[in-house]
């Protein structure tokens, strides 16, 4: 039917969050999207441009990458009812911490962050291929199950990290967003090394490690755990 059409189109990075890195001034509202892996053109030996000039809703998108299969049944209800719950609270979730002010203090707009930044790293094929690793599967039905029991996986250390919110309001340079935007770094793992290669991320549990976050154009979450 229509209506379960429209939950087939998968954003792994929601448009919504896409369109708060948009600039306001009244241009198109497209981003310069760069294809690290560009398509060949058929029967060419040439390949598609890697830079593209796209809006959200063709940015970060895979057709039934949530779709639960078995055999010609299909269900879509992860990217109806649960991305839906996560994607509503995280929303007002994010809003809330963009305009942060001290002492404001809001423990629902703190719970569905958490929430939100651990399925938002999960929910990526980066994250999805994590998991398998993880579970050791070739079962992306079981990988999707996986993905809603440990939803809140990275969400405890996250609470016992330092905390920074920084601003470029004051700069011409802005944040930009990639394919997986709850991104880790830690100095000590470089990017040839075992802890970067394939779908792995720097651990969060390891001492050093900044989990880093865009909100917006111009404010970004820094969460670093000193152990």
């Amino acid at each position: 039917s229509m209506s379960s059409n429209n939950y087939k189109r998968n954003h792994y990075v929601p448009e919504w969050y896409q369109k708060r890195f948009i600039p306001s001034d009244g241009r198109e509202s497209k981003f310069f999207y760069l294809d690290l892996r560009p398509d060949k053109i058929p029967n060419t030996v040439k390949t598609r441009k890697s830079i593209l000039r796209w809006g959200p809703k063709n940015c970060f998108t895979e057709e039934d990458l949530y779709t639960v299969k078995l055999g010609r049944w299909e269900n879509v209800d992860i990217e109806k009812f649960f991305f839906g719950r996560v994607d509503r609270d995280g929303e007002k979730a994010l809003k809330y911490f963009t305009n942060f002010q001290h002492p404001s203090v809001d423990h629902e707009a703190f719970r569905a962050f958490m929430n939100y930044m651990s399925v938002q790293k999960l929910r990526t094929p980066k994250g999805l291929g994590l998991l398998s690793q993880l579970c050791n599967s070739q079962n992306r039905n079981l990988d999707l199950i996986t993905m809603q029991q440990i939803q809140d996986l990275y969400c405890a250390m996250w609470t016992e990290s330092v905390w920074q919110i920084a601003d470029a309001s004051g700069s011409k340079t802005k944040f930009i967003i990639s394919d997986h935007p709850v991104t880790v770094y830690n100095r000590r793992c470089t990017p040839l090394s075992k802890w970067c290669q394939s779908y792995n991320d720097p651990d969060i549990r390891y001492v050093g490690t900044h989990t880093i976050f865009p909100l917006s154009l111009d404010k970004i979450m820094i969460l670093t755990n000193l152990s």
